[in-house]
């Protein structure tokens, strides 16, 4: 009877100390995972600013009802400087870019090269809707889609379309980035 309970006892410590082990290991595991998590929160907060590819445009300035004339730097190719048309300013737009992190934001000027004066007028009487669309649009971009030159191109087709859908005295034909800050 003496050996059954020693028998009995040593089973009982092996198994206590088999489950101290799992719960050891367990635990180191959890530790790990979370060291590896909160080292990769920790890289991923670098910052890094994108610069834009092209040159920000230089202006001179020819005020006419909050409209100014673009003399060098256009971004399109095919038109010469002659034959742009009047821009009007749009003021600076700092919007949390979309990504797992949050961590990341665009601050971005721009110009609005206008079709004609007359757009000018309807632009300042609709100025909060035309920033609510750039904001919402600009939002909803991630750093991968704005990082290269095709993606801001296609940002700029964006807002283009998306502003000519809702004007009525002319038409936006192109968008200039004067800033264009990610980080």
């Amino acid at each position: 009877m003496a050996e059954e309970e020693t028998t009995q006892e040593a089973q009982k410590e092996k198994k206590s100390g088999s489950l101290v082990l799992i719960i050891v290991i367990v635990v180191l595991i959890l530790v790990i995972l979370v060291g590896a998590v909160v080292a990769i929160l920790m890289m991923g907060g670098e910052e890094e600013a994108i610069e834009p590819s092209t040159p920000a445009p230089k202006e001179r300035s020819v005020k006419s009802n909050n409209t100014q004339r673009l003399t060098s730097g256009s971004q399109r190719t095919s038109a010469s400087f002659s034959e742009i048309g009047p821009m009007f300013p749009l003021d600076t737009f700092t919007v949390n870019l979309l990504s797992e992190s949050g961590r990341r934001y665009l601050k971005v000027q721009m110009n609005l090269e206008l079709s004609g004066e007359e757009l000018g007028v309807e632009l300042d009487t609709r100025k909060a809707v035309i920033r609510d669309i750039i904001i919402r649009l600009l939002s909803s971009k991630s750093l991968e889609e704005i990082s290269t030159s095709k993606g801001k191109e296609k940002l700029k087709d964006q807002i283009v379309d998306q502003l000519n859908m809702r004007l009525s005295d002319g038409k936006i034909n192109n968008v200039y980035f004067t800033e264009f800050v990610v980080q």
